[in-house]
């Protein structure tokens, strides 16, 4: 194979925070040395399958697992390493899928496009040059609390915007506001999706039911913190969405209550012509006895236009009293 990159992009972060190109040539003289690393493959191809395949000498499932993204998050064990599927999220861009492989010398990640997270991950791992190594489960836990944790300013986010929303909608309700609440939730249940199985692969590796390679007692505390923010994001989300259905439910009950007000004053529009539509009625008919006896002006001013101004008024007493107006 051709000792060049497969992507610009892919980098080796070793434990002493240097960060350099990963090429092939690269990749095989850090496995060869002994030197603890995480190597960071993006929109990976053939080269780079075939370096998991036979550099690391991944499993074909494994393998496989990381060409192929759209998957649910999961914890797979082969002996001398683990496969793990996380999420994490990032405005802009949405949930973003990473494939972690890792084992007591090295970790491997495989993502598509950009991950704020890990970028942020391997610009403090490399201002830690000269300060201490880093071990593959510390490489780990970073990756991961990376990941987890961008959440929360997503969330946050939620949370103002369900407050304003709330304001507008008692306000001024309006369709663009009925779409943002279900766009809203849909991006809720989408990151349900995610947290929730990622919460109990966690409670599965904290409690010990998985064998991890290289995992101390002390790296343990440290993930037990991970799983304790899935909870608090599951509960997060679990709220947002009450709220967003609380929300949906006031917008159409506000629509509904001046829908009702609406018709209301039309009823009572049509009710105050009612009675006008039957006075003119009446009096419009030809008899003889009607037209030789109302001719003179205070008979039109009375009956013509003062049963209609009473009626009217009347009516609007009426409704005032029984408080429809």
């Amino acid at each position: 194979m051709a000792t060049m990159p497969s992507l610009t992009n892919d980098h080796l972060v070793f434990e002493d925070g240097t960060v350099q190109e990963a090429t092939r040539e690269a990749i095989t003289k850090a496995r060869t040395s002994g030197r603890r690393f995480w190597l960071d493959l993006i929109d990976i191809d053939g080269e780079d399958a075939d370096v998991l395949a036979n550099e690391f000498a991944l499993h074909p499932l494994a393998v496989e697992d990381a060409e192929h993204f759209g998957q649910r998050p999961k914890l797979d064990e082969y002996g001398e390493y683990v496969y793990l599927v996380v999420f994490g999220v990032h405005e802009g861009i949405g949930l973003t899928e990473v494939h972690i492989v890792y084992s007591d010398r090295w970790v491997i990640t495989i993502r598509r496009g950009q991950c704020h997270s890990l970028d942020a991950t391997r610009e403090r791992a490399a201002r830690r040059a000269g300060a201490g190594g880093l071990s593959p489960a510390e490489f780990l836990y970073r990756i991961v609390d990376g990941l987890v944790d961008s959440f929360f300013p997503v969330l946050e986010q939620f949370d103002e915007q369900i407050d304003r929303l709330e304001d507008e909608i008692l306000e001024q309700p309006t369709e663009t506001q009925l779409g943002l609440l279900f766009e809203m939730k849909r991006s809720l249940v989408s990151y349900r999706r995610a947290i929730t199985p990622q919460r109990d692969v966690f409670a599965k590796l904290t409690a010990g039911a998985v064998d991890v390679p290289g995992l101390t007692v002390e790296d343990e505390r440290y993930f037990r913190d991970v799983y304790d923010h899935l909870i608090r994001i599951s509960d997060l989300i679990d709220s947002y969405r009450d709220l967003l259905t609380g929300a949906m439910d006031s917008h159409l009950s506000t629509v509904s209550n001046r829908l009702n007000e609406v018709m209301k004053q039309l009823a009572i529009i049509a009710t105050i012509f009612l009675p006008l539509s039957f006075l003119t009625g009446f009096f419009g008919q030809n008899f003889g006895w009607l037209v030789g006896r109302i001719g003179r002006g205070g008979a039109f001013l009375g009956l013509g236009l003062g049963l209609d101004a009473a009626a009217v008024v009347g009516l609007l007493a009426f409704f005032r009293r029984r408080r429809w107006l």
